[in-house]
């Protein structure tokens, strides 16, 4: 799943641009993401447990297939330089062990007085979505220098 870094300016956005990504969910990943979080609900660790759920079977945390938004936005659409001001989610579906979630994120407004562009996200499994909202992220411009790093161009 690791994409390839692709750096866009604000100057470079346009409406209706699109990037996608698709990862297969590991157990792995979901004990990692545990691990990372510390949310040890065992609808995401025991199968046993989680049987007796609705689900029937173990499931991702929802937050682990947000993730995969902040992926595309932090190596592709933007890419690097991009940062996050919010992210709206809605979560419509489990994500299961083995499945293949893809991401799509899409330009859906430019506001060029503070580089900002709003985002549609979408996370799918198959046709169904399992997850989508929206993201606002502040966008480098070309002519942007920051002071941090003055002097180096």
């Amino acid at each position: 799943m690791i994409a390839e870094l692709r750096t866009l300016y604000f100057e470079d956005l346009a409406v209706g641009m699109t990037e996608t990504l698709s990862k297969t969910i590991a157990a792995s990943d979901v004990v990692g993401f545990a691990e990372v979080t510390g949310d040890r609900n065992p609808i995401h660790l025991s199968e046993h447990f989680a049987a007796k759920t609705p689900f029937g079977t173990r499931v991702a945390h929802g937050l682990y297939t947000a993730s995969l938004i902040s992926a595309v936005l932090g190596t592709r659409l933007p890419g690097p330089g991009a940062v996050y001001i919010s992210q709206t989610l809605n979560f419509r579906a489990p994500v299961r062990i083995g499945d293949t979630v893809k991401v799509t994120v899409a330009v859906a407004e430019l506001m060029p007085e503070r580089h900002r562009a709003r985002l549609s996200c979408v996370c799918a499994v198959g046709d169904e979505t399992v997850l989508d909202g929206e993201a606002l992220v502040k966008v480098p411009a070309r002519a942007e220098k920051n002071p941090r790093f003055r002097g180096i161009e």
